[in-house]
């Protein structure tokens, strides 16, 4: 057992105090995400608004995220990724609280919308910074630490947010989610100050190299790829649930409980499978293939069963995918990006997210509505199979480009 746990640990060894600081206020920060995975279900139960509604509301929540990627890409390279992070949290903390009172269709496209803004700004400035602290290129294990706090923020999160809802109430989340951003934001004026990591932003944001985003047209194909890879994914905080419940009957307290094993998947098994992946050299291309061609699976194997175990084995799949696409993903969005340009590139990655929510949550809903769970989980993975074939083509591209595939 000490064995196991010393090889566990070994995992972590070379990582930048300053991204073991990060690490820990964005646990903070989503072991207070309740809403995301509930929103959905809150909309549908509490506000009584039918689905293709709810994926109107969640287009908003889609055009919020891609204004505030595009805003925390070009605040990152204007005023570094320290003071975009904070303010974020602080702004996305009041915005969980104040989304609460609103009732209206209409207000609630506009609130959630200004919500996803101030938070989804937070995205490019904490991929800068793993990009920043990095220590002898280590930079897929820091986004991999990263996403261990966010996971087990996100694990423990959902469980509370369906035992509150269980046995208070919805706005008891709502309450919870604001707080511990403002928590967040807090613990990180206290234990990373700006002055720790000046210089070395500096190196990132004064000098500019290469060609904008928009303009490299295989990081374009990347974009797209990763956009819709991300509709697919998102559905498993939107559409999934509501599956969950409407189809095989679960409540929020069951639902928040197979979100927990995704979480706790992640906590364990994704650093061990990044440096297993990263010992056989396996390419970040092919990672990103791999966790696509997961995913996929992991949507058509709902529809050979009714059977509850089904839906952990579906997840299983889905976590694996996530586990192995998203960091090797993320470390090639930094690969491809040029010196000085690394907060619009990661905007424009973080954009593919916003885009999902934008496109997803509405036309998935909407297509349930019109043709049912099953045909909607065929497609989606036809979707994903086609666009993992589409990857094969990009290392071809990136050479061709004179970008280099690391």
């Amino acid at each position: 057992m000490k064995t196991l746990l010393k090889r566990y640990l070994s995992n972590y060894k070379g990582i930048a105090k300053e991204i073991w600081f990060l690490s820990f206020v964005t646990f903070i920060n989503r072991a207070g995400a309740m809403v995301i995975p509930f929103l959905s279900l809150y909309l549908t139960d509490v506000k009584s608004f039918t689905l293709p509604e709810v994926g109107w509301i969640m287009t908003s929540y889609g055009f919020g995220s891609l204004v505030g990627n595009f805003i925390g890409g070009k605040l990152t390279d204007i005023i570094g990724y320290y003071k975009t992070i904070v303010l974020s949290l602080f702004a996305g903390g009041l915005g969980f609280i104040g989304i609460q009172f609103l009732d209206s269709f209409n207000a609630l496209c506009l609130g959630v919308f200004f919500l996803m803004l101030a938070v989804d700004t937070y995205r490019p400035a904490i991929f800068v910074a793993t990009d920043v602290y990095s220590i002898n290129n280590n930079v897929t294990r820091n986004i991999g630490l990263i996403r261990l706090a966010i996971n087990l923020g996100f694990s423990i999160g959902p469980v509370i947010g369906g035992i509150l809802i269980a046995k208070a109430n919805y706005a008891s989340i709502f309450w919870v989610d604001g707080i511990t951003c403002i928590l967040a934001a807090t613990s990180l004026i206290v234990l990373l100050k700006p002055k720790k990591g000046k210089k070395k932003e500096e190196k990132v944001t004064v000098v500019k190299e290469g060609v904008s985003p928009y303009k490299n047209p295989a990081f374009l194909l990347f974009f797209f790829i990763m956009v819709v890879n991300a509709i697919a994914f998102v559905q498993y905080f939107s559409s999934v649930p509501v599956f969950y419940k409407q189809h095989h009957f679960l409540n929020e307290d069951t639902i928040g409980w197979l979100l927990f094993l995704n979480g706790v998947m992640i906590v364990f098994l994704e650093m061990p499978l990044i440096v297993f992946l990263e010992k056989l050299q396996i390419t970040k291309v092919t990672a990103t293939i791999l966790g696509i061609v997961f995913l996929a699976f992991s949507f058509i194997i709902l529809n050979y069963s009714d059977w509850f175990g089904i839906l952990i084995i579906g997840m299983i799949l889905m976590t694996l995918g996530e586990m192995i696409g998203s960091p090797f993903a993320n470390a090639l969005a930094l690969d491809m990006a040029p010196i000085g340009r690394k907060g619009s590139y990661m905007g424009l990655y973080s954009m593919s997210f916003s885009i999902s929510h934008i496109i997803g949550h509405n036309a998935i809903m909407n297509t349930i509505d019109q043709f049912g769970f099953k045909t909607t989980w065929f497609w989606l993975f036809v979707a994903l199979i086609v666009v993992a074939a589409i990857t094969l083509y990009l290392p071809k591209m990136m050479k061709s480009l004179k970008t280099e595939v690391k």
